[in-house]
């Protein structure tokens, strides 16, 4: 059994990582924190959750010194589900201790600090960590994942969009002289719990934001190794981000070798390849899956390729719990 103790754990994406490692029957939710200034403080998440009454019925504790050394002593791993800058100070402290960490925010998932400083206004303080620090999508790092002990659980778009891209440029099926061209739409849960009138939801029309400048963007072209267009948007719905992406293949890409380069996610079963039909927000939400599908038309050289996923599951605490269980290979 592993002790996992989960900081941030009254945020959406933190509450459902919560119910993931309750649910798992190898895994033992040791305790759940939130900051010591947080008005959730002492309340039971089932309280602010009620939908996860009688399913994961613990006390949101303070994150005080004292409750840090216990982490240290009692646990084996620690997930973050914390803002960026908060993330950054505490994942060095947990490392440097022996846990695991598994990070939910984008602190760690650049290997060139400059980055950090420039898409999350602050500066890094842990280059070396950075160096440690292993990209968390478990389709394609899983031995990456094995290793390390400090893990940089994907964004949510860049889990999308990625998923989508990674078997056309792995198989060296993609124009590069003609970019990706990404447009995504996200619920408003991507925007967290506390609402603003930009993510209020009676206030969100369909409307691109960030455009040509969100810090996703340079995620995704990092990890996938070539330059793309990302445009996000954010939808009047929940959970859930769509992403419709286009793309310009070589002479290689011809329908059987497209097809053959998605092979890669047969034996990947939170990956599932639509064949007959386009993937739909309503097809993921509340599911750990990414639905994919696609359509090349040959005479032109352009493949359209359409990804689903939840954006608190398979784009945050579902990854999370995926990479939990490989990191320990655990079932």
């Amino acid at each position: 059994m592993i002790n996992i103790a989960i900081i941030g754990a009254s945020g959406y994406t933190g509450a459902e990582m919560c119910q993931l490692v309750e649910r798992h029957p190898l895994l033992n939710l040791a305790g759940i924190y939130v900051s010591q200034g947080s008005e959730d403080k002492n309340k039971m998440l089932s309280e602010l959750y009620p939908q996860l009454s009688g399913v994961c019925d613990h006390q949101l504790q303070g994150l005080t010194p004292d409750a840090i050394s216990r982490i240290i002593v009692q646990n084996e791993a620690v997930v973050l589900a914390t803002s960026h800058e908060v993330s950054h100070q505490l994942a060095a402290q947990f490392y440097d201790a022996g846990l695991s960490v598994f990070d939910l925010s984008g602190a760690f998932r650049f290997s060139d600090s400059s980055f950090i400083s420039k898409f999350y206004d602050f500066e890094h303080r842990h280059p070396k960590l950075l160096k440690q620090a292993v990209y968390g999508l478990a389709e394609w790092n899983e031995a990456e994942i094995k290793l390390s002990k400090m893990i940089a659980v994907p964004g949510c778009y860049p889990t999308a969009s990625l998923l989508a891209l990674k078997p056309l440029f792995e198989n060296n099926l993609l124009d590069t002289n003609q970019w990706p061209v990404i447009n995504a739409v996200s619920g408003v849960t991507g925007a967290g719990r506390k609402a603003t009138m930009t993510n209020s939801f009676c206030e969100v029309s369909l409307t691109p934001y960030g455009v040509l400048g969100h810090r996703h963007q340079p995620e995704i072209a990092t990890q996938l190794g070539a330059d793309v267009i990302f445009t996000p948007h954010l939808g009047n719905f929940k959970r859930g981000i769509l992403a419709t992406i286009t793309v310009k293949v070589n002479d290689k890409a011809d329908h059987e070798a497209i097809k053959q380069a998605y092979t890669v996610y047969d034996d990947k079963p939170m990956v599932r390849m639509r064949d007959n039909s386009w993937p739909k927000i309503d097809q993921v939400a509340g599911t750990p899956f990414c639905d994919i599908a696609w359509q090349l038309d040959q005479d032109s050289g352009h493949l359209v390729v359409v990804a689903a996923i939840d954006n608190l599951l398979k784009g945050a605490a579902a990854q999370g719990l995926q990479c939990i269980l490989i990191h320990f290979s655990l079932d």
